[in-house]
């Protein structure tokens, strides 16, 4: 199988993007800084902001369940799958072609 250009989907999907496909709802935001429930671990009710993402950086943190990377590996996290495979599965969620390395 070939491989994945992951430093292409890095750059060309937005964390918003994979926020969106999880239906992440911010309970507040300070500019690029969003607060929330954690989507890879559905943070309860008494820990409602556990869940920081910073949308410009593309970089995610949960401060319950310790949580951490970019957009792809939080898609990764959130769907079990392994980066190889989740980067596939979000092209094919964004409808987009998987950017393929053919020649390594």
């Amino acid at each position: 199988m070939p491989g994945v250009d992951f430093n292409r989907l890095r750059r060309e999907i937005t964390m918003q993007q994979v926020l969106n496909l999880l239906h992440f709802e911010p309970k507040t935001r300070s500019g690029a800084q969003w607060y929330g429930r954690c989507p890879v671990h559905h943070s309860d009710a008494r820990r409602p902001r556990s869940f920081s993402v910073n949308v410009d950086t593309r970089r995610y943190y949960c401060h319950q369940c310790r949580q951490y990377g970019n957009q792809l590996e939080l898609w990764a996290a959130v769907t079990q799958l392994s980066l190889h495979q989740a980067a596939i599965d979000l092209c094919h969620a964004l409808s987009r072609e998987v950017p393929w390395i053919r020649n390594w």
